[in-house]
């Protein structure tokens, strides 16, 4: 029932202006997110001496692998996200990685 109205909306500058400013709000959060998520689990314990010295190595490599998967073999980011979820737990479980 809607979709006249908004189709009627779509050249109109009053409308179209705050949604573009909205949707560039919204981006920039989420890319605040990415961010902030990155720097907790690349580095767990901070940059207290060195970033490289205390870098997660075992979750970057995940996270190159999951970039590569997404972007060069265009998987699917349910299948991107269970695979790493299963690499991670399986890392987890089995001790590697421990310091």
């Amino acid at each position: 029932m809607g979709a006249p109205v908004v189709e009627h909306t779509r050249d109109k500058l009053k409308f179209t202006a705050p949604l573009t400013a909205i949707t560039a709000a919204i981006v920039g959060v989420i890319f605040n997110l990415a961010l902030f998520f990155a720097y907790h689990v690349l580095w767990p314990h901070g940059f207290a001496d060195s970033a490289v010295k205390n870098i997660d190595w075992i979750s970057l490599l995940i996270m190159v692998a999951a970039g590569i998967a997404l972007f060069y073999f265009k998987r699917n980011i349910m299948q991107v996200i269970g695979g790493a979820a299963i690499i991670g737990l399986v890392i987890k479980v089995s001790g590697i990685g421990e310091a």
